[in-house]
């Protein structure tokens, strides 16, 4: 687990007519990643990154890099800096606190970003009383303030000796889940298929541990760049086979432990039997029939 920096922002939390000092430190860092420069293949150097005139095809210095709303094709408005600036929200520096909630009330699609929420040493025992009480009620605070040039959002939850501040993403941000899902076929999944299936998750419940979660791209990266430092060459990894759907069953069954259901074989056995009994029958009729055959003239001469 990353260790938390620096404050990413210092301010305040209010609640009613309570007002707490409180810092926020990010709760996730992409610090510890491996990460890669570009570099030329040729030389080995390090590429820069330049700006440069799409037209003109030269450089742009950065005081005369300036923002650009587009129109339309090569055409746009444009926004000097302080004129941007003039337009971000006034801050109070304080997280106010608007509503307390239940904490199944907010759809997690709406999770941005986490922080946690820790007070200043002159605010310990106002922010214990918020958390102490939020974690007694079992309920979550909705907030807003001012972070980052922007008005957000904020989700607060109780969490150890802590709260956890989530920024959430606005509506307009979040992607209806009706337009993603309408190409999905409707099947009704019934019989031994779900009764399978709910037995493999039964079987599979657990509760989660980040630790014991590997970031296997990361560790691949690893091993590759060790490989290439050494001079070797990784192996190729055969894609994953995907399951049929005339395959679903038997791969449901595999997984489950559970050999092919034995009534059908019975049934089967039963089928072949009663075909076999049904050729030996008409192979008995056809035997008489013909011995009968045979016998009649003998008789009809006895009779004569």
């Amino acid at each position: 687990m990353a260790v938390a920096g620096r404050a990413q922002w210092k301010g305040y939390i209010r609640f009613g007519e309570v007002t707490a000092p409180v810092a926020l430190y990010t709760a996730t860092s992409t610090s510890e990643r491996i990460s890669f420069h570009t570099v030329n293949r040729e030389t080995g150097n390090r590429v820069r990154r330049e700006f440069v005139d799409s037209a003109t095809g030269k450089p742009v210095q950065k005081e005369d890099q300036v923002k650009g709303y587009e129109l339309d094709n090569d055409r746009y408005v444009v926004l000097e800096p302080e004129e941007v600036a003039a337009v971000v929200p006034e801050s109070d520096k304080t997280l106010h606190v608007e509503a307390f909630i239940s904490c199944e009330d907010i759809d997690k699609v709406y999770f941005d970003r986490p922080y946690y929420l820790t007070p200043d040493k002159m605010g310990a025992e106002a922010f214990a009383l918020l958390r102490d009480g939020m974690h007694k009620k079992k309920v979550a605070a909705i907030a807003q303030t001012v972070l980052f040039r922007r008005m957000r959002t904020v989700l607060l939850r109780t969490h150890e000796k802590g709260l956890i501040a989530t920024t959430l993403n606005f509506d307009y941000e979040v992607r209806s889940a009706k337009e993603a899902f309408k190409e999905i076929p409707e099947i009704k999944i019934k019989g031994e298929m779900l009764d399978l299936a709910k037995h493999i998750i039964g079987t599979k419940k657990g509760t989660f541990s980040a630790d014991e979660f590997d970031d296997r791209y990361e560790a691949a990266l690893a091993e590759l760049v060790k490989a290439k430092m050494e001079g070797k060459t990784l192996p190729k990894r055969a894609p994953p086979k995907v399951s049929k759907p005339n395959e679903l069953l038997e791969a449901l069954r595999q997984s489950a432990g559970v050999k092919a259901a034995a009534e059908p074989k019975r049934r089967a056995g039963k089928a072949a039997a009663k075909g076999r009994a049904k050729v030996t029958r008409s192979a008995a009729a056809k035997a008489k029939t013909k011995t009968a055959a045979k016998s009649a003239p003998a008789q009809r001469r006895r009779a004569s």
